[in-house]
């Protein structure tokens, strides 16, 4: 085995933990290490020797190369090779039969000795059990499926001799059993394909990771092998022509790669070779449909070496490639020619699915071609309809590219720019676009096109520059093309909101005072959009002026029928409003809306008609905040209590945001993940969030991110005790002048800034700050900011004027819907009165704080709930048993509340795009998690949870 080792081993934790655990064993252990090329063998392989040489561990090990399948004992030379030439080697001790035979077998005898595989075999035990005694011996024989007969019927006599041996062999291959000589009944561990969080993870650490388009089709193909991945993604960073694929088309192959599989195809005859183009260059139902209708040289024998030969499988339903990248290889190694060639004949027989047959002809087609890029734009069109927002945006993008005339293929450019808003792929529309503005000088195209790069400036790092944008294409669009003009107002909104900055909440505004919201939704032919986003704009830009009103109009929008767009604006206005509960329930429905079948997220996009199509883009509610929407739901979730649908939330939200490219939200989201997990007491995690955010996005670009950061470290500092590092962290949110770091979010720091205060005697310097901030409120405060104003106080006050704020906090019961804040108030207040001697007072109010604390997982503030308890004499028992839900997945998790809401495995496994089968597994396998056996207990165990 290559002493180099891969840097990178992601997604193989568990597999690395059985492999170390052979070592630990007191007698020898074999096993047979399981998986298709490329799917990491080879790496975990070499993380595992490192392993062993730290536990002092003696390696041996092979790995055999095609090239010397067919030489006697190759692999056991190359095995115990370093043993032979080693001084002192124990070679001199065996027996002269054994030693002969040995030496015979790698030519190294003296003398002529016919190899006898019997001594042979013996000679390998019997030296290797003698290189155990002196240290833990483990042999590495890595690609086994090439190695030489010889060696693995050797090998596998080892394997059958070791008992108690200190010797632990560990064998890969590519086959799907263990090597035949080894037996069936050697245990084995089957590496399968990475994990979609995995494999982004992967990316990520890539010296030019993709993003968008480009993610989501190295995703797909690769189909979680950690080789393709990678080598696909160095494949498109140097090929320009990547954008021109469909998510379903073969990428380009590295060399690698197409080492790897091409040289099976090559060895196939022609005929063959050009039936699998015809299969390469078509899908399975095209296929079919092309041999149906006679396309020639598609006959069922002409398959028959390519099957043999392990690239195809051939049954009732037709031809189907081992490997995604099998595909690839056959594609990819034709010349343009023969693969224009093909598609021109699939399109030719292809009469009745239009769209196939125009990708067909464009694929053949290297210049512009206006009859082409029209029956791509017919395509685009036919795909919206069935809500393919991907496809119709790379038609669109396609027929751009094969537009004779400039106009045209701007156009088509800013079309293709509205489809991929849908997506959320930040980094495609703002390119898209700007090729379109690029492209054109008619004011109207450059307007959208603008409109278009400010909307995917929104989700990046890249905040000011973003909201000038949208400002100034608002106010130069408000007078002569409103609807555009409106539809900058919520990227604008969201973007103000982050920034914080009065100037330019004043300047978003001021484009809705120069706008009329009832004639551009006349226009629009959507009220419901119009009415969502003129509330977010206020209530993101001024949530405290007017509040009742705005309050009003939620309520009364959300009482009718809203599409993605309406209900992923609305309920961020919501949360704003701190209407935390109305929040979670219309961000539920919008990402369930968004799940359904043909419907990909936004973020917060505006498409505005230019065609029948998008008109009924638009209406159809396809528009939505898929990582955006996300994050406002993770946020409310962690306001709510509902912690473990907030990480849910947080890990889709997570892998959104790295695969299109949105730094905003990777920032926001991590900082929701950290805050729960330094509230759960987890700082260590809570640490490496916190710097994955200010990676993503620098807080002193973002007040919103800085406030948002600063608090979860002063958080981090309360939990661990270091209570003046959290007061000097906290004062920074909130500012020496009064005027917080963030018109918003700040405020929601005052309870940890004024219980670090108090612990510091730092009382009266942090009284006056928050009076300040609080003075610095425009207009009426929510039931929330009244609580944590009031909860603030009591923490600051003498002795006579505690109470009375700790009763004013406690005596709205809206309150209770943030169970951990009003569990923290009763916590706090209990303190108080204890240490008055008022115990019978204090005791329900802990007994409550105890209850919530643990049934969400916030340990630390349990602990110092239960020490309060037992000091006022009560003893409560061990944590509440819905904690078995935290050591669910993140799927598990979501399958559970489904189950709780009474839905049966098929209707999970429809919403969720599983089996029933898999449904019903990961059901079994999370009853025992819970403590319940039988489906009907759940919600018991969930709670309020499950809602």
């Amino acid at each position: 085995m290559s002493e180099r080792t891969s840097s990178l081993l992601i997604g193989r934790d568990t597999e690395l933990h059985r492999l170390i655990g052979l070592l630990d064993s007191p007698s020898s252990q074999a096993l047979a290490l399981l998986g298709e090329a490329g799917i990491g063998k080879t790496s975990l392989l070499s993380r595992f020797v490192e392993q062993a040489r730290e536990k002092k561990v003696n390696v041996l090990s092979v790995v055999a190369d095609q090239s010397e399948t067919h030489l006697a004992f190759a692999g056991l030379h190359q095995l115990l090779g370093p043993i032979l030439s080693s001084a002192g080697s124990p070679v001199a001790d065996l027996t002269p039969p054994h030693r002969n035979a040995l030496l015979a077998a790698f030519g190294l005898a003296q003398e002529f000795t016919a190899p006898d595989r019997l001594l042979i075999g013996i000679a390998a035990v019997t030296l290797l059990i003698k290189v155990a005694e002196r240290s833990p011996l483990l042999l590495v024989v890595d690609d086994a499926q090439w190695l030489d007969y010889n060696s693995r019927d050797v090998l596998a006599f080892v394997g059958r001799r070791l008992r108690n041996e200190r010797i632990v062999m560990v064998v890969s291959t590519r086959e799907q059993a263990p090597p035949s000589p080894f037996g069936h009944d050697v245990a084995h561990l089957r590496l399968e394909p990475l994990t979609e969080t995995d494999a982004n993870r992967l990316l990520d650490a890539q010296p030019h990771p993709p993003r968008g388009l480009a993610r989501s089709t190295v995703l797909a193909q690769a189909q979680g092998n950690p080789m393709a991945l990678v080598e696909l993604t160095r494949a498109i960073a140097t090929d320009r022509t990547w954008g021109g694929y469909r998510l379903e088309d073969p990428l380009p192959l590295s060399e690698r790669l197409e080492r790897l599989f091409s040289e099976r195809v090559s060895a196939l005859p022609q005929a063959c070779r050009t039936a699998l183009l015809f299969a390469a260059a078509a899908g399975p139902s095209e296929l079919s449909e092309a041999a149906g209708a006679g396309l020639p040289g598609l006959e069922a024998q002409i398959w028959q070496p390519a099957e043999n030969a392990g690239l195809i499988t051939v049954s009732g339903a037709g031809v189907a490639f081992s490997h995604p990248l099998v595909r690839s290889a056959v594609y990819h190694a034709a010349s343009f020619a023969d693969r224009a060639d093909a598609h021109r004949r699939l399109a030719g027989v292809l009469t009745r699915q239009p769209d196939r047959r125009a990708w067909h002809l464009a694929r053949a087609t290297l210049h512009p071609d206006e009859s082409v890029a029209l029956l791509l734009e017919e395509t685009a069109a036919e795909a919206l309809r069935r809500g393919g927002c991907v496809a119709a945006a790379l038609a669109m993008e396609r027929a751009a590219e094969l537009s004779p005339d400039p106009e045209s293929r701007a156009r088509r450019l800013v079309i293709a720019a509205d489809y991929a808003t849908t997506t959320g792929q930040a980094t495609w529309v703002r390119d898209l676009a700007t090729r379109a503005s690029a492209a054109t000088s008619d004011p109207t195209l450059r307007a959208q096109a603008n409109r278009a790069i400010g909307w995917a400036l929104a989700w990046t790092k890249h905040q000011a520059e973003a909201l000038r944008a949208l400002v100034t294409l608002g106010e130069e669009t408000a007078a002569w093309a409103p609807l555009i003009a409106w539809s900058t107002l919520g990227p604008a909104a969201s973007v103000a909101y982050h920034l914080g900055a009065p100037a330019g909440r004043i300047a978003v505004r001021q484009v809705v005072d120069r706008l009329s919201p009832r004639e551009a939704a006349i226009h629009a032919g959507a009220p419901d959009w119009a009415d969502a986003v003129r509330l977010f704009t206020h209530t993101a830009t001024s949530p405290y002026q007017g509040r009742a009103a705005a309050l009003a109009d939620i309520r009364r929008i959300t009482e009718r029928e809203l599409d993605i767009l309406g209900l992923s604006t609305a309920g961020p206005a919501a949360w704003v409003l701190d209407e935390s509960d109305l929040a979670v329930r219309i961000l539920r429905v919008a990402r369930e809306r968004l799940r359904k079948p043909g419907i990909q997220g936004a973020s917060g996009a505006m498409v505005i008609g230019l065609s029948e199509a998008r008109e009924r883009l638009h209406k159809s509610g396809i528009q939505g905040a898929s990582g955006a929407m996300m994050m406002g739901l993770a946020w409310a979730c962690l306001d709510t209590a509902r912690w473990d649908e907030a990480l849910d939330a947080c890990a889709e939200a997570s892998e959104l945001a790295a695969a299109y490219g949105m730094e905003i939200v990777t920032a926001g989201i991590s900082l929701t993940a950290a805050t729960l997990a330094a509230l759960r007491g987890d700082t260590l995690r809570a640490r490496d969030l916190s710097a994955t955010a200010v990676a993503a996005v620098d807080p002193a670009d973002v007040p919103f991110i800085a406030a948002r950061e600063r608090r979860v470290t002063g958080l981090i500092a309360l939990v661990e005790g270091r209570f003046e590092a959290a007061y000097t962290i906290l004062r920074q949110v909130l500012g020496d002048d009064g005027v917080p770091l963030h018109y918003h979010a700040s405020y929601f720091a005052l309870v940890d800034f004024a219980s670090a205060a108090v612990r510091t005697d730092q009382v009266d310097e942090c009284r006056a700050i928050v009076e300040r901030a609080v003075s610095q409120v425009d207009g009426d405060m929510s039931p929330r900011l009244e609580q944590l104003v009031a909860h603030a106080r009591a923490l600051l006050s003498g002795r006579d004027r505690a109470e009375e704020h700790y009763t004013r906090a406690l005596a709205d019961p809206a309150g209770e819907q943030w169970p951990f804040e009003r569990a923290s108030l009763r916590l706090d207040y209990a303190e108080w009165l204890r240490r008055r001697r008022r115990i019978n007072e204090a005791k329900p109010l802990l007994i409550s704080a105890v209850e919530v604390f643990q049934r969400i997982g916030a340990k630390p503030y349990a602990q110092r709930a239960e020490t309060e308890l037992r000091a006022s004499g009560v003893t409560l028992p061990g944590a509440a048993a819905s904690d078995g839900l935290a050591q669910l997945t993140p799927q598990q998790r979501e399958i559970v509340r489904l189950a709780a809401q009474g839905l049966t495995n098929r209707e999970i496994a429809e919403r969720l795009s599983l089996s029933p089968r898999t449904v019903g597994s990961h059901l079994y396998r999370s009853f025992p998690l819970l403590g319940v056996t039988a489906r009907h207990q759940i919600r018991d165990v969930l709670g309020s949870g499950a809602g």
